[in-house]
């Protein structure tokens, strides 16, 4: 999709401490326990102390992480509201499930089949800052967040001033559990500092929430302009490097989705071959493999657009590393079937 918009302000709740401070400076968090999760903020700030109670970790993140893209913007009421979500809350709906079998479906509290729902979380955005605007979330897998970045970019081109766009998810012990059997993640503890270097069938798990205020023009605290935007669907017999290669020519960086899954990566392999010397930074050592990682690593590429900076830590022996980012290329995709093509722009 050709037509530009701009990030003009974002927050991320992550695996990493993206929440506040400096990421330049942060140190990588690690495990290797095959499974990344959140490092949660205080909520109090954001959310009433009654409300808090009752909420489920992926309504406190998702929540907690729109008004703070809200307060940077400095936006008091957000205009359409757009996000993605792969699986939506499931600690909600493993409870409303095994409620049903314990109580034998009587007497059953309908709070975590509401809060279950995939527009939760907007509708708690829209309610706590008294937002009547459009409101929509998309779950389409690994098209999720993309579908809802697309929807916005579109309200922008037809005369919308600001959309709020973003993406959460989360994982559960149950969830990490039944994607285990099916082969989603890989069988030995692997550090997620060593994820490149040893390919293997499978990832590890992460989870997080990140929103943007996107706006149709620029100011001087946009973050990153988004210049294009392409989606591809099970590409075969070449189709990926055909469609990498009319995207972009020349960037100045390239952020993948590599993340370690030997079944996979004969795509990023495709990547390396249209982009031959470019360098490329992969993000899932930092966040992890979930439906809605793309938002993440968007959220990573227009820091270091932005900030002209690639953080050091994260990244080891990227100190070389020194020519300025004009154009970054974002690839990323889902267990080989949805396919992300970005290109930032610096503003």
């Amino acid at each position: 999709m050709k037509g530009k918009c701009y990030i003009q302000a974002m927050a991320a709740i992550s695996p990493q401490p993206t929440f506040e401070g400096d990421i330049f400076s942060a140190q990588l968090v690690h495990t290797d326990s095959n499974l990344l999760a959140c490092i949660e903020p205080d909520y109090k700030p954001f959310i009433p102390g009654n409300s808090l109670r009752r909420m489920t970790r992926v309504l406190k993140m998702g929540l907690t992480a729109a008004l703070k893209c809200s307060q940077e913007s400095g936006i008091t009421i957000p205009g359409p509201i757009i996000t993605g979500t792969g699986k939506g809350s499931l600690q909600d709906t493993e409870k409303f499930i095994k409620e049903i079998a314990e109580y034998k479906e009587t007497a059953l509290n309908p709070t975590p089949f509401i809060q279950s729902t995939y527009n939760s979380v907007n509708g708690l955005i829209a309610l706590q800052q008294k937002c009547t605007a459009y409101n929509n979330t998309f779950v389409h897998r690994g098209f999720s967040f993309e579908n809802a970045l697309l929807d916005s970019m579109m309200l922008l081109q037809e005369g919308a001033t600001h959309t709020l766009t973003g993406a959460f998810e989360e994982i559960t012990k149950e969830h990490f559990y039944i994607k285990s059997r099916i082969g989603f993640w890989k069988e030995a503890p692997t550090d997620n500092r060593e994820l490149y270097r040893h390919l293997s069938p499978g990832s590890i798990a992460g989870e997080g929430a990140t929103f943007f205020t996107l706006t149709g023009t620029p100011t001087p605290q946009s973050y990153a302009a988004i210049s294009d935007f392409r989606m591809l669907y099970k590409p075969r017999g070449g189709k990926l490097a055909e469609a990498l290669k009319s995207f972009t020519t020349s960037p100045d960086l390239i952020i993948t989705g590599r993340n370690g899954d030997s079944n996979h990566e004969h795509y990023y392999q495709e990547l390396d071959q249209c982009f031959p010397g470019i360098p490329q930074l992969p993000f899932k050592h930092l966040c992890g493999e979930y439906d809605t990682a793309g938002a993440f690593g968007l959220w990573l590429a227009a820091q270091i657009i932005k900030a002209q900076q690639i953080p050091a830590t994260w990244f080891p022996g990227t100190e070389h590393l020194s020519a300025p980012v004009r154009t970054i290329l974002f690839y990323n995709h889902f267990y080989g079937e949805q396919h992300v093509m970005l290109k930032l722009e610096r503003v």
